[in-house]
């Protein structure tokens, strides 16, 4: 099958921002816009990301007000709403509506505000971010998302030896590769001795084991097969899988076996013709250290129990045999959460075009996104290819 083609992409900086929605999103479009060489009359559609404005800001209907912002008029325009996954979502519908001829250029991107400058302190937006929770079984208990991620590490520990130095080098990892980051929310080294010793959040979680509140846009050009050839630098997509988990976390089967990033993946890989093997790196969900041990392991890179000695030998490092997360992922380069699926795809374009800088990966051919909403209720797995 005949499949769709990012031929433009484009993102802010992440990070606390004192602008609105609209502006940080039409810096977004507009660079993807220039990126793919075209302008915005070429679009035909636009699907946009974005999860808290109806509750930070009291902004929704957002995709026609975006789409105006940027000069998009008359075309159909919708918002997607999935947590974390949100413009992972949307990106999908869009790689879906151009490979069936539906539209043929289609603007898909997701922007968030989500720092103090939105004038909410970090307990409000946790408790806001804590709305991707069951209603009926966890919110009323007091969980939220970094008391769910460790449960599933605490016993991804108990069943695997996974230890806490086997997460703060996780950390140490990204923070690294976000300092080759221009966009990164985080742009400096850190030690394992500085994860292991910053304040206790949810055992076994430190600070520095946890991503950042970040403010940010994104946006990506998505053509179907037959507009492709002519755009300079098409990046191929090869597969989207798409599958969702049990909701609560007390009603899952395995808190550590992530069963819809296994499915996910399996969809996608079977899409593209791949396995796990032919990955050349990945882009994961590492809104803990504990998230990105147990993704590595569930997209089939390592064995289940190896994630942890895995990332403390170096083997998922910028030079390792499976590189993770080469942007600095959520923990470093920032987690705006309806922006975040679409800068994963950011990312693999600009490795896949070899125009990464500092922290590009050698002959980098394949690469994988992987994203999930909540706690791994939607979760999508998302393969890229370069052009021969």
């Amino acid at each position: 099958m005949a499949r769709a083609s990012v031929v433009g992409a484009g993102m802010t900086t992440f990070g606390p921002h004192e602008r609105t929605l609209a502006e940080l999103f039409a810096d977004a479009a507009l660079e993807a816009l220039d990126d793919a060489g075209t302008t915005n009359d070429s679009i035909d559609a636009f699907y946009l990301g974005n999860t808290l404005g109806g509750m930070t800001e009291n902004e929704t209907h957002l995709a026609p007000k975006l789409a105006t912002h940027v000069g998009i008029n008359g075309v159909p325009a919708q918002r997607f709403e999935d947590a974390c996954a949100t413009s992972s979502n949307a990106f999908k519908h869009a790689v879906q509506a151009v490979e069936n001829g539906v539209h043929d250029v289609v603007l898909v991107g997701g922007v968030e505000r989500c720092t103090p400058e939105t004038g909410l302190d970090t307990p409000r937006m946790t408790e806001i971010f804590a709305s991707a929770s069951d209603r009926q079984y966890e919110q009323p208990a007091g969980i939220t998302f970094p008391g769910v991620f460790a449960l599933l590490t605490k016993r991804h520990m108990h069943e695997y030896g996974t230890t806490e130095e086997q997460l703060a080098s996780v950390a140490v990892k990204n923070h690294a590769n976000g300092q080759h980051n221009p966009h990164a929310h985080f742009g400096k080294e850190a030690t394992v001795e500085e994860v292991l010793e910053s304040p206790l959040i949810a055992d076994p979680f430190r600070l520095m084991d946890c991503c950042p509140f970040s403010d940010g846009a994104s946006a990506v050009v998505v053509v179907g097969p037959d507009a492709a050839d002519s755009f300079d630098s098409p990046v191929d997509v090869n597969g989207v899988g798409h599958a969702t988990g049990t909701v609560p976390a007390a009603d899952k089967e395995s808190l550590t076996a992530t069963q819809p990033a296994r499915d996910a993946a399996a969809s996608a890989y079977e899409q593209a013709g791949r396995s796990a093997a032919d990955v050349d790196f990945a882009e994961v969900h590492d809104c803990f250290t504990g998230a990105e041990i147990l993704a590595t392991e569930a997209l089939g890179f390592f064995d289940d129990g190896e994630g942890g000695p895995a990332a403390e030998a170096g083997r998922t490092a910028l030079d390792g045999e499976i590189p993770i997360n080469p942007s600095g992922g959520l923990k470093a380069k920032g987690h705006p959460i309806g922006a975040t699926g679409t800068a994963q795809i950011v990312e693999l374009t600009t490795q896949l075009r070899g125009e990464a800088g500092d922290r590009q990966i050698a002959d980098a051919e394949t690469g994988l996104a992987h994203n999930l909403g909540g706690d791994a209720g939607t979760t999508l797995v998302t393969l890229m290819e370069a052009r021969a």
